[in-house]
């Protein structure tokens, strides 16, 4: 009796030792495997809709793992990614903003793949009947249109690329009103506050209120591609692997083309 009484005092006293210096039992273990595992991803905002029902998606197969999003003008994310910001995925929707943190050593290695494609169009105000091409927007009844701000969002990239092909830029640079993100120029445009505006096609669909003009020719700009990388800094590389091998199946790929995106 002595005997186990002196084992079962052994027992509790070895226990009670590795809980106080922190070394992982079994039970700690259990905890772990069973606690959510939380990943932000950085995504263009062109991608706020279609990543909503992708994240649906994920969730039924993965419950324990939530998906937060900031969602924003992708040069912006670029820059918060820069300045130290615990994103675990970029998505962008430009290659520049993505090569700018490669070169700085920011994303892991070998994570970086295209995720989608997209087109540039020309929309206007659903009811408007009489601007056809490009080059109607150097007339006097369109006063306002909007692009993203070329500096950072690559959607007023690609359409400032595309006025300077086509040799309009000069006659509307006084006319542009830059938004933030290519959402914002829908939604100036659906509002009536500008006349006209160069979004993507996948932002143009989602809308009841704009209707499509013209698509942009794909050799007036560079291409609309949509790289994606985990980052570096991330705390959770291997729940991030998971989730971006989920971003490359094929029931993700049905779901970008019924939005009207273009696979890479």
């Amino acid at each position: 009796m002595k005997r186990r009484q002196l084992f079962s005092l052994i027992t509790t006293a070895v226990i009670s030792l590795l809980l106080a210096i922190g070394l992982p039992t079994l039970s700690s273990h259990r905890v772990l495997a069973q606690a959510n595992t939380s990943l932000l991803v950085s995504a263009a905002a062109s991608l706020k809709d279609v990543m909503g029902e992708i994240n649906s998606l994920y969730q039924k197969n993965q419950p324990n793992v939530t998906i937060r999003y900031n969602f924003g003008a992708s040069g912006v994310l670029q820059q918060q990614i820069d300045q130290g910001a615990p994103v675990d995925i970029f998505i962008s929707a430009g290659k520049s903003q993505m090569d700018a943190l490669q070169q700085k050593g920011l994303l892991v290695a070998d994570t970086r793949t295209n995720f989608a494609k997209n087109r540039l169009v020309l929309i206007v105000p659903s009811n408007v009947t009489d601007i056809s091409s490009f080059y109607d927007l150097k007339g006097p009844k369109i006063k306002k249109i909007a692009i993203g701000e070329p500096r950072s969002v690559p959607a007023g990239q690609y359409a400032q690329q595309v006025l300077k092909k086509l040799n309009i830029w000069p006659y509307v640079q006084s006319k542009l009103v830059y938004a933030n993100n290519v959402r914002q120029v829908l939604a100036y445009v659906e509002s009536g506050n500008a006349d006209a505006g160069l979004v993507y096609s996948t932002d143009a669909k989602i809308s009841h209120n704009v209707k499509v003009v013209v698509a942009a020719d794909e050799k007036y700009h560079s291409p609309i591609i949509y790289p994606m990388a985990i980052i570096k800094g991330s705390k959770n590389i291997d729940a991030a692997r998971s989730f971006t091998q989920f971003l490359a199946s094929s029931q993700v790929r049905d779901v970008l083309e019924k939005y009207g995106f273009l696979l890479p």
